[in-house]
């Protein structure tokens, strides 16, 4: 793709959507830190949801450690492998008062040991609390990417590297935003929304969707009941 068109699609989310951010509900860097692991593999609404009921009772690692793996599994059940989940959470709320003094790790190293959190979850941290010029690559991304031809990549590492290496500097903070939320609401797995897509006209995608022709009503058909006879003279 030529620069000039990678600058021209961003500059249009950018229109569309001046100041992106994630849609995981969090008032710290801790609570966005435990959105952020607990919507692997689940919806932003279910971790939404669970962590309404989880942060009134607990949203520092202190009260996270004090409940226990069985004090945290109640409120979480709606989010996927919760039992796996609550364990990295009370381990990654442990780790945090142990290691850190009880504050969210500002580099990459100290991110990744955390009890579930891998790379993507560190690199929006990164990118959201400490202002890093992070891309974190997550299915959404990685097919806008690839349809797009923004940053083909075989891998969501590939995706990453080429997106920080080809993004204009003055998007690379937000492209995260804008690229997961139009791969969430627009460029859908199964159905992409091509006809309403503020990007049709640069993306490189081959297949997109066309509009819905319209269906002409058809007219009811005839009677097929038998023809009465005439009575004969």
């Amino acid at each position: 793709m030529h620069p000039a068109t990678r600058r021209a699609i961003f500059r249009r989310l950018q229109a569309a959507n001046p100041t992106p951010t994630t849609e995981l509900l969090h008032r710290s860097p801790f609570e966005l830190l435990v959105a952020v692991m607990l919507s692997a593999h689940t919806t932003d609404r279910s971790v939404n949801a669970a962590t309404r009921e989880l942060f009134p009772v607990a949203n520092t690692p202190a009260a996270i450690a004090a409940l226990g793996v069985e004090g945290v599994k109640p409120y979480i059940k709606q989010v996927g492998l919760y039992n796996t989940k609550a364990k990295n959470l009370v381990g990654l709320a442990q780790q945090i008062l142990e290691r850190h003094g009880g504050e969210v790790p500002a580099d990459r190293a100290s991110l990744e040991a955390l009890p579930g959190v891998g790379r993507k979850t560190a690199s929006i941290i990164l990118n959201m609390v400490f202002g890093q010029v992070e891309i974190a690559v997550d299915t959404h991304i990685f097919r806008v990417a690839n349809r797009t031809g923004l940053a083909p990549g075989k891998t969501p590492r590939e995706v990453e590297a080429a997106l920080i290496a080809n993004t204009p500097p003055e998007f690379r903070k937000d492209a995260h935003h804008w690229l997961i939320l139009h791969g969430r609401y627009v460029c859908t797995a199964r159905a992409p929304k091509c006809p309403t897509c503020i990007i049709r006209d640069l993306c490189e995608y081959k297949h997109k969707t066309a509009s819905p022709r319209a269906v002409p009503r058809r007219l009811p058909l005839p009677s097929r009941g038998r023809a009465k006879r005439r009575p004969r003279p």
